[in-house]
């Protein structure tokens, strides 16, 4: 069966950065697209960032274009978010998503000095 697992979330201060891992099993990775989607706290749950199945093309949200990458290590069957320059605003759990609807459990991501 499809699983997702998060890991790398924590507390950061401003002007910081994390790298959140999201490993993949129970299906051809390489195969699919790759998206994280975050949600804060009263919010609705927002999509981050896509990675194609080959990593050559990728889309980011406007609130995180040119601070945050996505990629992916089809070898290891995992796929990355490098967060830089963080803000208190980027403070959400971090979710890993395959369509149609496979989910991680998330990872939390705490911005605050």
């Amino acid at each position: 069966q499809v699983q997702l697992v998060e890991s790398g979330g924590g507390l950061v201060q401003p002007g910081g950065s994390l790298r959140l891992s999201c490993a993949a099993s129970g299906f051809t990775f390489s195969s699919y697209a790759m998206n994280w989607y975050r949600q804060a706290p009263a919010k609705k749950r927002e999509l981050v960032a896509q990675i194609s199945g080959t990593g050559g093309s990728t889309n980011y949200a406007d609130s995180v274009k040119g601070r945050f990458i996505i990629s992916r290590d089809n070898a290891k069957n995992t796929v990355y978010l490098q967060m830089n320059t963080l803000k208190p605003g980027d403070t959400a759990v971090y979710y890993c998503q395959r369509a149609p609807a496979y989910w991680g459990q998330g990872t939390q991501v705490t911005v605050s000095s």
